[in-house]
């Protein structure tokens, strides 16, 4: 399953709550208050978050943490990177790669295609996207439509379109 970590998970509500309130600093022990969250999680999610250039800190008494550029400036990619590295699919499927059956795999680029729609998908939401409290309405294509599988090969796409016109057949048997 392609699941986030429950780290990256709290940085997103942690982001999300110091955006509602973008003018404030925000106290690491209100903020876990304010989320429901241990404090020493919140914590070690800050410290990711600054380290990320995604808040910033201050000490003393005015102190606390305020986001580093507008929540309409910083992604969920952005955000899920912050906590976990790069978004990618599959080891292949970003530059820092390091993949053991590079020259046998075969299906290395069509992972990297994959990888690639799911960062635009994560870099087109935004964190003011995330702390808003309506549902996120944004226009959706579905992923047959957003990458082509066959590539620009026309005999693909007939074959494609074959498959569509005719019963399907699984194991040899009409479905």
């Amino acid at each position: 399953m392609l699941k986030l970590s429950r780290m990256t998970d709290y940085a997103a509500v942690v982001m999300a709550r110091i955006a509602r309130e973008p003018d404030s600093a925000h106290a690491a022990i209100d903020l876990a208050e304010s989320v429901q969250l241990p404090h020493p999680t919140v914590s070690k999610t800050l410290k990711a978050l600054v380290r990320a250039g995604l808040l910033e800190s201050r000490r003393g008494a005015q102190g606390g943490y305020r986001l580093a550029r507008p929540a309409s400036e910083i992604t969920a990619s952005d955000i899920i990177s912050a906590i976990e590295g790069p978004v990618a699919v599959t080891e292949c499927s970003h530059a820092d790669g390091d993949c053991e059956l590079v020259n046998t795999c075969g299906v290395a680029d069509n992972w990297q295609r994959v990888s690639r729609a799911i960062g635009e998908l994560l870099g087109s939401v935004t964190l003011a996207h995330l702390a808003s409290t309506s549902p996120l309405r944004m226009p959706v294509q579905l992923p047959i439509q957003a990458i082509s599988l066959y590539g620009e090969d026309s005999h693909n796409r007939s074959y494609e379109h074959d498959l569509h016109s005719q019963p399907s057949v699984v194991r040899g048997h009409k479905a």
